[in-house]
């Protein structure tokens, strides 16, 4: 029984998980319930292994990295490409946006009781980069902080030379062990897409969604264009592989981005699926991946917050104009970097641009009511683009080797 389920290819076990997860969360909501601690048990299960993976290949990536400037050319390389598709994702929300009747009924303005969360302030963005204590990161989770460090025991182990070279063999062996223990892991994504999805469906249902279907739409159908236009002539024209080729890799890394919600969560799938199925070099992958996971937001502070703020204005009748278009396009990339790491960072993000143009916080109250829905489009964007920009920067750092 056990070999016939694994001689199933890993993508169609993912898939049918998550079609028979939809399908018990519509049948019986009550058992969808029950079901989604298998849900969590996978999410902590991939929480075990992300904290000691990314040190591990971070420390690794750069002590492969050829040249004295390997390190600042491909973090040029990949910061660069985030931020280039993090604009574009803005202007692709408020193209949407624009066009498309969004509000829901006007009563639910009287439903809005919303506090929001507190947004750090550049300086405490820029003290949040260095850990105080690298083991409480180590032990707390903070990717920025892992990676920061990851990256200076890196570079001193590069300069320190052939002393530390014990050191640096045994972290490049442990990033091995890791990459086993993350395949181990991943053996449980299909029990944990059944129980997610199970869960989501049967909490939510459908007719839950009617008043806010439009908003949902919107969001969704500007993250589909940003993926398919956007990564895919990345994928085309940056890196040479076929669009089709490129989706097909990823689809199981997509699947478990979409049904976790999370960018950390989902880099050993992410991971596992640009090394084997892209070709995409494991030091390049183990540097662009965590940073992406970190800073590249393009659904979540790009799509999302230029939606969310033309949704509020018109549920509130508040007319924006160009300067307030150009006003959410800078606050929604730029808080997208500085809020990554924050818990419920999506909403964060959105204080910050509503704030910036002057509408109503409280109109986050429904949107949030939907969050989970909208949250997992969002993750997939984010996470495709960080494997498309791995693909992209690999291409060019083995055109420049």
């Amino acid at each position: 029984m056990f070999a016939t389920w694994f001689a199933i290819p890993f993508w169609q076990r993912v898939l049918g998980a998550f079609v028979l997860g939809i399908t018990i969360g519509l049948i019986d909501a009550d058992l969808a319930q029950q079901l989604r601690p298998l849900g969590t048990l996978f999410i902590k299960a991939i929480s075990m292994i992300v904290a000691p993976l990314i040190f591990c290949a971070i420390v690794s990536a750069i002590l492969q990295l050829q040249g004295k400037h390997g390190v600042a050319a491909l973090s040029a390389r990949t910061i660069g490409w985030f931020l280039l598709t993090a604009v574009i994702a803005s202007i692709i929300g408020l193209i949407i946006g624009s066009t498309l009747t969004i509000a829901p009924q006007a009563e639910l303005v009287a439903q809005a009781d919303y506090q929001p969360k507190v947004v750090p302030t550049p300086t405490e963005v820029l003290l949040n980069f260095i850990p105080s204590n690298p083991f409480a990161a180590l032990a707390e989770g903070k990717v920025l902080q892992i990676v920061v460090f990851a990256a200076f025991i890196g570079i001193a182990i590069r300069h320190v030379g052939a002393a530390a070279k014990p050191f640096g063999d045994a972290i490049q062996a442990a990033t091995q062990v890791m990459y086993r223990v993350t395949k181990m892991v991943l053996e449980l994504t299909p029990l944990g897409v059944f129980g997610l999805m199970a869960w989501v469906v049967g909490y939510f249902g459908l007719s839950a969604l009617v008043p806010l279907g439009s908003f949902i739409g919107a969001i969704y159908l500007a993250c589909v264009i940003h993926m398919l236009l956007v990564y895919g002539s990345m994928v085309r024209f940056g890196a040479g592989m076929s669009v089709l080729t490129f989706f097909k890799s990823i689809f199981s890394a997509q699947l478990v981005a979409y049904t976790t919600c999370s960018s950390y969560g989902t880099l050993p799938a992410a991971h596992q699926a640009v090394t084997e199925k892209l070709g995409v070099k494991a030091s390049t992958a183990a540097f662009v991946l965590p940073l992406g996971a970190t800073i590249n937001m393009d659904g979540c502070g790009g799509i999302y917050p230029a939606i969310a703020a033309i949704f509020i204005a018109q549920l509130y009748g508040i007319s924006l104009d160009w300067f307030d278009y150009l006003v959410i396009t800078l606050t929604a990339t730029l808080a997208s970097v500085g809020t990554a790491g924050v818990p419920g960072a999506a909403l964060v993000m959105l204080t910050v641009t509503l704030s910036a143009v002057g509408l109503p916080l409280e109109g986050i109250a429904f949107i949030a009511a939907v969050d989970r829905i909208i949250d997992m489009i969002r993750t997939m964007t984010n996470v495709t683009g960080d494997m498309a920009v791995a693909l992209v920067v690999d291409k060019h750092n083995k055109e420049a080797a």
